[in-house]
């Protein structure tokens, strides 16, 4: 028998091999087929087979630990293709043994735990532990560290927090010296400033800068590093707001160290006459607070017996219940319209800052209408410093907080601001203020976290013109890991935070920059045994 095909493929004839011209001829279908196609087909599947030949040679060199090659890669992803696990190379109990919960009491007392991870490959060597046994043992230690590693943060948060809330007997000695030096030496009862300079103190052709403080030394710092770095030092005017108790060390040491040619006023509070008449609404807030913190929030030891918390929160709680921020100095900020009603535009300075650039360009800064100029919290470099945002500080989980603000909102910093007196004045900020602590009273104290800058951001809210950065660095006092060069290439430095510099906790690498604006020969500083460390 013969087989003939038509070289178009349309038809088949079969002959029988008898020589009878019998044939069947078939007709194939209209179907396009081409020999074309299917040289094509041939060609496809015997690339295909060598292709696979290769990935699994290859793959067998490569080994199952890399994955340098397409062969790895093709045993890598081949499973995922196709819908399935790939094989896992740690046993399946060791992940339902750690991912099982463990409580605190459960290791309490607890001696077979290991204490390092040399002893605890040791024991399992010794013993051939199975993987379960591997597991548990593994979850025992890790969770024991934790649990310790956590309790000491906590300790060292506390201590932190002693230690940046207490005074430290340099500065309690240098106070009374200038308080025993105000009482004996005439020179150091001078009028601050002098008679024929009082004009000044409302002189709106002068840059007005206001500080609040109760500390003498770090007041001392601030005042030497503006007038040392201001170009036109005759300018300046620093108004220096105390309490009744360093009323008379701060106008000893101005009194008896000058920074002529710049202007200085040493003012306690009782010496304004908005402060005497009647009532005072930030005293009356004050006090209601200080009632409200005691009855229900416990103190430090009430926030570090708490369990459920991270460290790092319990640190923020604490350094929220530092006397700085219940200080009436921190608070009488957003009073200063009424303390100033002469002045159109001020600079106000917090005490733990040293300013190292000239700093009359902020008077030619257009403010645009607004109230506060500040340095923006949630844009720069550092992103542990700079991304507070209003969610950082306000407690979005109370619906009064959610429904008037934005969680995602860019926060500021206080430290150094420019306060256009004359805009503030055409504004309800102040009482704002004042409306937001007696919500947060009637709340519990719910409303944000403890401190003044939350109801500073509800305060200004809509208020704020945004200045560069350079102006004003934070996080001295709480970030170590600030560079050197960056901090010297700001123009104002904060050391915001519990590590202040005159501290022993301060970050020694830091402490400098502010420290060199402190003469040590003086003999009372001297006296009083106040080092550079």
């Amino acid at each position: 028998m013969q087989l003939h095909i038509s070289p178009s493929l349309r038809h088949v004839t079969v002959l029988p091999g008898k020589g009878v011209r019998e044939f069947i001829k078939v007709k194939v279908g209209s179907r396009r087929l081409s020999y074309r196609m299917l040289f094509y087909a041939l060609l496809f599947f015997t690339f295909l087979l060598r292709f696979v030949f290769v990935l699994s040679t290859v793959d067998t060199i490569d080994g199952d630990n890399k994955c340098s090659t397409i062969g790895c890669l093709g045993k890598r992803l081949g499973p995922r293709i196709l819908g399935r696990r790939p094989d896992a190379n740690v046993p399946e109990v060791i992940y339902k043994v750690l991912q099982e919960p463990i409580s605190k009491d459960e290791l309490q007392g607890r001696k077979d735990i290991p204490q390092t991870l040399e002893e605890f490959m040791s024991e399992i060597k010794e013993s051939k532990s199975d993987a379960k046994t591997f597991a548990i043992k593994l979850r025992e230690m890790v969770t024991l560290m934790e649990q310790r590693t956590r309790t000491a943060k906590i300790q060292e948060y506390l201590y932190r927090h002693v230690a940046s809330s207490s005074i430290p007997k340099q500065l309690h000695c240098l106070a009374l010296r200038l308080a025993n030096e105000h009482s004996t030496n005439a020179a150091a009862r001078l009028q601050l400033p002098s008679a024929e300079l009082v004009p000044a103190l409302v002189d709106n052709s002068y840059f007005h800068f206001v500080l609040a403080s109760d500390n003498v030394l770090a007041t001392s710092v601030v005042a030497t590093s503006l007038v040392k770095n201001s170009l036109r030092p005759e300018n300046i005017v620093l108004h220096i707001i105390t309490d009744r108790k360093t009323y008379y060390p701060m106008q000893a040491w101005f009194s008896l160290h000058p920074l002529t040619p710049a202007i200085i006023e040493v003012k306690a509070l009782h010496h304004f006459d908005w402060f005497s008449k009647g009532k005072v609404p930030v005293l009356e807030a004050m006090e209601k607070d200080q009632q409200v913190r005691s009855q229900f929030r416990g103190g430090s030891s009430a926030i570090v017996a708490n369990n459920t918390e991270k460290p790092i929160v319990i640190a923020a709680k604490l350094q929220a219940l530092s006397p700085k921020y219940n200080s009436l100095m921190n608070h009488i900020r957003i009073n200063l319209p009424e303390l100033f009603p002469s002045l159109n535009k001020i600079v106000f300075l917090d005490d733990d800052i040293v300013i190292q650039t000239d700093l009359s360009p902020l008077w030619e800064i257009d403010m645009n209408g607004k109230v506060n100029g500040a340095v923006e919290t949630c844009r720069g470099g550092d992103k542990f410093v700079m991304s507070k945002k209003f969610k950082s500080y306000l407690n979005f989980s109370h619906p009064l907080i959610l429904s008037n603000f934005n969680p995602d909102e860019c926060a500021w910093a206080y430290g150094m601001n420019v306060f256009d007196l004359e805009a503030w004045k055409k504004t309800n900020i102040s009482l704002t203020y004042h409306y937001w602590l007696e919500q947060n009273l009637k709340s519990d104290l719910s409303l944000w976290q403890l401190g003044t800058l939350p109801p500073g951001l509800i305060a200004f809210h809509g208020h704020v013109h945004v200045i560069d950065p350079f102006w004003h660095m934070l996080g001295l006092g709480y970030q170590e890991n600030t560079s050197i060069a960056d901090a010297e290439s700001a123009g104002v430095i904060h050391f915001n935070g519990r590590a202040k510099p005159w501290l022993d906790i301060a970050f020694p690498q830091l402490r400098p920059l502010w420290s060199k604006y402190i003469n040590f020969s003086d003999k009372f500083i001297k006296g009083c045994h106040i080092r550079a460390y």
